[in-house]
């Protein structure tokens, strides 16, 4: 995306960096999450920072550490927030393509490619805009979901022909990984984005989970369809949150004890997921 060789990726190796890049800014955005224990070993940084801290975000139960917060749970996505802001604040004129296409991907991928239910028409008339701004929408497309490497393709291949675990009884599925298994497809970051969609995608299955094996965690992404509320779900079992049909949550246990537990607790909800 235009404007990507400016960012930070911050790791181990780029602590130092980090901390100067705060240091020397004027204002805090912090979009797209609501909670500063989401950056993990960014949060001391941000948290003890005498700057103003600006939230924008549409999740559920945001935290209050921000001077001023922007939060829209209804929001289709941050994106569409975002634009709001620009117009309220008589910005549109200084919108360009380069702006155009952050926006429209932030857009795209939070809704889903336009199919999560928060999609509406307000959504549709953003995107209307910025194809009448200049954004090539197939181009934004295609370099976010057409372009995977072979090893990434190899990789999604052994997850769903030897790791999908589906129970018919509770109309859910899941992939469990272990970090053996990232390791040895050689698996980048971002490669196992967009496989518990996949997981979903099977015939009467309502709930999907994808747990991974990573950073001496187990990390979890659950997705739903109609009033499966797996956001309450992963905040309740698992120190997770999220949208009502798209959330995520963690856990120090195994990854063996995780499915246990994921497994254990499906009857709690056997009756979202025999209406949905």
């Amino acid at each position: 995306m235009p404007g990507n060789e400016d960012v930070i990726e911050f790791s181990q190796r780029t602590v130092a960096l980090a901390a100067q890049t705060v240091a020397a800014a004027d204002v805090i955005f912090c979009l797209d999450f609501n909670a500063l224990a989401r950056l993990h070993d960014l949060e001391a940084i941000i948290r003890n920072s005498p700057l103003p801290k600006v939230m924008i975000d549409h999740h559920h139960h945001p935290e209050d550490f921000a001077s001023i917060v922007i939060s829209e749970p209804s929001a289709a996505a941050t994106a569409q927030l975002i634009y709001q802001l620009i117009n309220e604040l008589d910005g549109k004129e200084l919108l360009d393509v380069a702006i155009g296409e952050c926006l429209y991907a932030g857009l795209m991928t939070d809704t889903g490619s336009f199919r999560h239910p928060s999609t509406n028409p307000a959504v549709h008339r953003m995107a209307a805009d910025l194809i009448e701004l200049g954004v090539n929408t197939n181009r934004i497309h295609r370099l976010i979901f057409d372009n995977n490497s072979l090893g990434r393709m190899q990789f999604l291949g052994y997850v769903l022909s030897q790791k999908l675990n589906v129970l018919p009884a509770y109309r859910a599925a899941y992939v469990a990984l272990t970090a053996e298994e990232l390791k040895r497809f050689n698996s980048q970051t971002g490669d196992t984005e967009g496989v518990v969609n996949y997981i979903l995608s099977i015939e009467n299955v309502v709930m999907a989970v994808l747990l991974i094996e990573r950073d001496r965690e187990v990390k979890l992404s659950f997705r739903s369809v109609g009033d499966v509320a797996v956001n309450e779900f992963a905040r309740k079992h698992f120190s997770g949150g999220g949208h009502r049909n798209a959330a995520g949550g963690r856990t120090q246990e195994s990854l063996d004890e995780a499915v246990t537990r994921l497994i254990s607790l499906l009857p709690e909800i056997k009756d979202q997921l025999d209406e949905a």
